[in-house]
């Protein structure tokens, strides 16, 4: 079965807990599930590399970019970011390892920012609008995206990526972003919540899945289940 046929299961930000991970997919075959990760794979877990080749290399899978991988890559290319990697969790033994993967780096300076569902869903990393400022629609969002990260424009993707989620306090402004991106509903991660299953806002219009997984995390809550970053798109009725 092609992936496009199959039901569609949402991975938030993971940071590297592959242990959690693993738990949390065991129930998802992968040959029986699309899977879609919301970026956000590395930093504070000590498993971060490890996290993005199982994403890359798991069957009917697509793996967004988050800021955390930005701030990877560029700290990859200009040692002075280095520091300010490592404030925002990032592990050095990471660092050694992407740097000695070629193929990785070429892997991951090419995932979307965005990606839109078949059933006019709209999976990005942070819950903003802000992604149209580069782009009028999801080819060309992807495409500027793709173009700055092979032209050190790293900067600019991380300020993209870094926006604060505001659809769960403005839904004024959910509507307007889903009209201009011919979407019925928007999925993201970014920011942890405290609900025990992916948080749904506004009717299901805006749905958040990053439910602190990590345990390294420093947001991570105690007793986070796995189900509230790992779950299946729930239909939109």
């Amino acid at each position: 079965m092609a992936a496009g046929d199959l039901p569609v299961l949402i991975v938030g930000d993971v940071h590297g807990d592959i242990e959690r991970l693993f738990a949390a997919l065991k129930p998802y075959p992968a040959d029986k599930w699309r899977t879609v990760f919301l970026g956000d794979l590395v930093d504070y877990g000590a498993f971060g590399v490890g996290c993005m080749r199982y994403a890359r290399d798991r069957g009917n899978s697509d793996v967004l970019l988050g800021n955390h991988e930005v701030a990877m890559l560029w700290a990859l290319r200009d040692p002075s970011r280095v520091g300010f990697w490592m404030s925002i969790g990032g592990q050095m033994h990471d660092l050694d390892e992407l740097n000695r993967d070629e193929q990785l780096q070429i892997w991951l300076r090419s995932r979307p920012a965005m990606l839109k569902l078949p059933d006019r869903t709209l999976v990005q990393h942070c819950g903003n609008d802000a992604y149209r400022k580069i782009g009028a629609d999801e080819k060309e969002i992807n495409d500027r995206v793709c173009g700055l990260l092979q032209q050190q424009g790293e900067a600019a993707v991380w300020d993209l990526l870094s926006t604060p989620n505001v659809f769960e306090t403005q839904p004024d402004r959910l509507e307007r972003y889903l009209d201009l991106m011919h979407a019925r509903r928007v999925v993201f991660g970014h920011k942890p919540h405290r609900d025990p299953r992916p948080a749904s806002y506004h009717d299901g219009k805006a749905v958040n899945f990053d439910g602190g997984l990590s345990r390294s995390h420093r947001l991570h809550q105690r007793g986070s289940p796995v189900q509230a970053s790992v779950a299946p798109l729930p239909d939109l009725g």
